[in-house]
C-alpha cells in the first residue's frame, strides 16, 4: 500500500487517536526525518476549532508547555496542522499506573500546571476543555514538562453574564459555571483543574458512576457537584486541596500565587524530593531489564 504523504513532505506513520476534533498521526518529515505530529480536521467543519488552535498556539509561542506549531495548510479536504510530537497523555499514564496517582506525583504536576493555565489566562485565553486527555508529557528531552494541547475549544476571556448553553468542555471535569451556560472565565479553568487534581488522587469522581442519559446526565452531574458533601470529595486527600476550591469558588480574584504556595508548603511538609521521579517514571524503570537500567 502506498504511504500517505501531505504536501509531498509529511508521511503518515502511525494513528494516534482522536481528540475533541479531527484526528492526530504521528509522521515524520520526508526531507529531514523529524517526527512530528499531524492533526487532521475536514474542511467543512464550521467554525474550524483547528484554525482557531493554530491561531492560539501561535499567540502562545514560546510558552512552556505549549507545543510548537511547524505548519499549517490545506490537504485535499482537510485542514492540518503539523506540531511538536509529545508524550502519553495524563489519562494514559493514570490507566498505566493501576488509576491512582501518588501526592507526589499530583503536586509536581500542580506545580507545572498552575502557572501554565496563568500564563494562558494572562494572554487572554480559557482553555474550556481541561481533562487529562489534553495534558501530554514532553518526550525526549522535554519529557518531565506538562503541555496543554488539544485547545480548539479556547477562546477569548469576555466579561459579563452571558449564557452560552450548552456545556462546553468535558462534563466529568466541567465546571458549575460551564454547567449553568454561563460566560467561563479563568476560575472555571482553575475549578476544572482541580477536579483533574482529585480525579488523580482519589481514582475517580462522585458522580462518574451516574447512570442516565444526556441531557438527564447533565443534570444529575451539575447537582452533584453543587451538593456533594465534602466527605465525598475531599475524603483522604490534604485539606490543602479543599482550600484550594474554597478559594476557586469564593468569587475573589484568582491568586494563583496562594495556589501555589498551598501546594508547594505541602510538598516541602510531606519531605518530597522534587526529582521529577513521577509514578510511570519508577514503574517504567522496574519494567526495564537490568542490562538496560546499568547503561541509562
Amino acid at each position: 500500500m502506498k504511504p500517505i504523504v501531505v504536501r509531498n513532505k509529511y508521511q503518515l506513520d502511525l494513528r494516534l487517536g482522536g481528540g475533541s476534533y479531527g484526528e492526530v498521526y504521528q509522521c515524520h518529515n520526508i526531507q529531514t526525518g523529524q517526527e512530528v505530529a499531524l492533526k487532521l480536521e475536514y474542511n467543512q467543519i464550521s467554525p474550524s476549532h483547528l484554525e482557531n488552535e493554530v491561531e492560539i498556539y501561535n499567540e502562545l509561542a514560546g510558552v512552556p508547555g505549549i507545543p510548537q506549531v511547524y505548519w499549517h495548510g490545506y490537504e485535499c479536504e482537510f485542514r492540518v496542522m503539523a506540531f511538536e510530537l509529545l508524550g502519553p497523555n495524563l489519562e494514559n499514564l493514570f490507566n498505566y499506573c493501576s488509576r491512582r496517582f501518588s501526592l507526589k506525583t499530583v503536586l509536581m504536576l500542580a506545580d507545572q500546571l498552575i502557572p501554565r493555565f496563568q500564563c494562558i489566562h494572562s494572554k487572554g485565553y480559557i482553555h474550556r476543555d481541561v481533562k487529562p486527555d489534553n495534558l501530554l508529557m514532553g518526550d525526549g528531552k522535554q519529557g518531565n514538562t506538562v503541555y496543554m494541547t488539544d485547545i480548539g475549544l479556547a477562546k477569548e476571556i469576555e466579561g459579563g453574564d452571558r449564557q452560552s448553553y450548552p456545556v462546553v468542555g468535558t462534563l466529568r471535569y466541567a465546571s458549575i459555571n460551564a454547567h449553568l451556560g454561563k460566560e467561563q472565565s479563568p476560575h472555571d479553568d482553575i475549578e476544572s483543574l482541580g477536579y483533574v487534581f482529585l480525579y488523580f488522587l482519589r481514582g475517580s469522581l462522585p458522580w462518574q458512576s451516574l447512570k442516565a442519559k444526556s441531557p438527564e446526565k447533565e443534570t444529575m452531574i451539575l447537582e452533584r457537584k453543587q451538593h456533594v458533601q465534602e466527605d465525598d470529595l475531599f475524603d483522604g486527600v490534604p485539606e490543602e486541596f479543599k482550600k484550594y476550591f474554597e478559594h476557586v469558588r469564593s468569587g475573589e480574584k484568582l491568586d494563583y500565587s496562594y495556589l501555589l504556595r498551598l501546594f508547594r508548603n505541602l510538598f516541602r511538609r510531606k519531605g518530597f524530593e522534587y526529582d521529577y521521579v513521577f509514578d510511570w517514571t519508577i514503574l517504567k524503570f522496574l519494567e526495564e531489564p537490568e542490562g538496560k537500567q546499568k547503561s541509562s
